[in-house]
């Protein structure tokens, strides 16, 4: 629709009798009207294309999820462990710099070794998971020997990705998350700071046959000589289990597993955020009783996936001036990128296959290599195949 299109579509409706020529009265008119119509159908084609989930540009996609009551996930903030000599020297709220970030202390960690503390990055976002190491106190502390971060407890999030955001948007049409159903774990789960994927399964322990926990006349003689002799936790426990078994209580029902990767790399959780997530989704001292996100009665286990390395070796054909010292950090990378993939499409697939032939096509792509020949996966010539509960990550290049 076009201004000269839609000037000849009004002008031909206009009689012959009349001057219709260029700088007549009628065209000059229906010109300036044609012009204004063009826009308006350019304007009336951005508005269809943004009613729509897999054509709406964000600011409209937004507007959209908040018909199904989603939201954009919004950036997090880094959570590290720092380490501070002597120890008692510092408090919760003293601000700490690295470079560019800022953190600040927000609790000790009484579990830790002494002077081990919660340091929180000011700035949201992924960049406050990348520095480590000695940190400057931005007021005068005295007595302070050294202060430094250690690790990423829970690793930072930017907001979240449009794309990553549009699949949410047409998940909510095919799955309704309601009452401690799949859909409702997972979309929990991924909210929650420091997670960059998840899978939920029900009834994780159903190997576990109920009839082989009651217990039989020699558990029962065992049990009825020895209660007596443990310590008052100890026979506290073994009574309140014993019974269970006695009474058919113990079940394999309402069990369920929730696995989760790290958000920033997808790799693997530490104790810290997996305790985090337990604490969040089914506390232990309180497990099934509906204290946290889970219904009453779900017995929630939080696991992290397990990392499997993956030794690359391969034989290498270099173009004129190039050798593996020179492009050894430039392969390496192309791996990495390469298992990067696979660990953020983990939570999409029941298992994850590391294929020969994406590696060596990965690089191919770098400059200087020519060939690549003799790929062995963990010493194998064949692709690897990981379980449902387990990532790839590097376990190194070797030509």
């Amino acid at each position: 629709m076009t201004d000269d299109f839609l000037r000849e579509r009004m002008l031909a409706r206009v009689s012959d009798k009349l001057d219709k020529r260029p700088s007549a009265l009628i065209y000059d008119t229906h010109e300036a009207t044609a012009n204004e119509l063009a826009v308006l159908y350019v304007e009336l084609e951005y508005l269809l294309k943004n009613s729509y989930g897999d054509t709406a540009a964000r600011e409209f996609l937004v507007l959209l999820c908040r018909d199904r009551g989603i939201t954009p996930n919004a950036a997090t903030k880094a959570i590290l462990r720092g380490r501070f000599t002597p120890d008692g020297i510092v408090q919760a709220g003293q601000r700490f710099n690295i470079g560019e970030m800022n953190y600040v202390l927000t609790a000790k960690r009484v579990e830790d070794e002494e002077g081990g503390w919660e340091v929180q990055c000011e700035k949201a976002g992924t960049d406050g998971n990348k520095y480590l190491g000695p940190m400057i106190p931005m007021d005068y502390v005295a007595g302070l020997e050294t202060a430094e971060l250690t690790e990423v407890l829970v690793p930072g999030r930017g907001e979240e990705d449009t794309e990553e955001l549009r699949k949410r948007y047409f998940e909510s049409f095919q799955e309704n998350a309601f009452g401690g159903n799949r859909a409702d774990y997972l979309a929990k789960v991924r909210e929650m700071e420091g997670i960059g994927g998840v899978k939920v399964a029900r009834v994780w322990n159903g190997d576990i046959r109920p009839a082989s926990m009651i217990p039989s006349e020699g558990v029962r003689t065992w049990y009825e000589s020895v209660i007596q002799t443990l310590p008052e936790e100890i026979a506290m426990w073994l009574s309140a289990v014993y019974a269970a078994g006695c009474e058919k209580k113990l079940t394999v029902g309402g069990t369920v597993l929730v696995t989760v990767v790290g958000a920033g790399d997808f790799g693997e959780v530490n104790e810290v955020l997996l305790h985090k997530v337990q604490e969040a989704l089914d506390p232990e001292e309180n497990a099934g009783e509906g204290w946290g996100l889970a219904p009453i009665g779900h017995m929630v286990s939080v696991k992290s996936a397990r990392p499997i390395g993956v030794e690359v070796r391969i034989s290498l054909t270099y173009e004129e001036g190039y050798s593996w010292n020179g492009l050894r950090t430039a392969v390496e990378k192309a791996v990495e990128a390469y298992l990067l993939e696979l660990r953020q499409g983990w939570a999409d697939h029941a298992s994850t296959v590391v294929r020969i032939s994406q590696i060596e096509a990965r690089i191919l792509e770098v400059k200087g290599v020519a060939d690549v020949a003799d790929t062995r996966l963990n010493g194998e010539a064949a692709n690897l195949v990981l379980g449902e509960y387990e990532i790839p990550v590097t376990g190194g290049v070797a030509s």
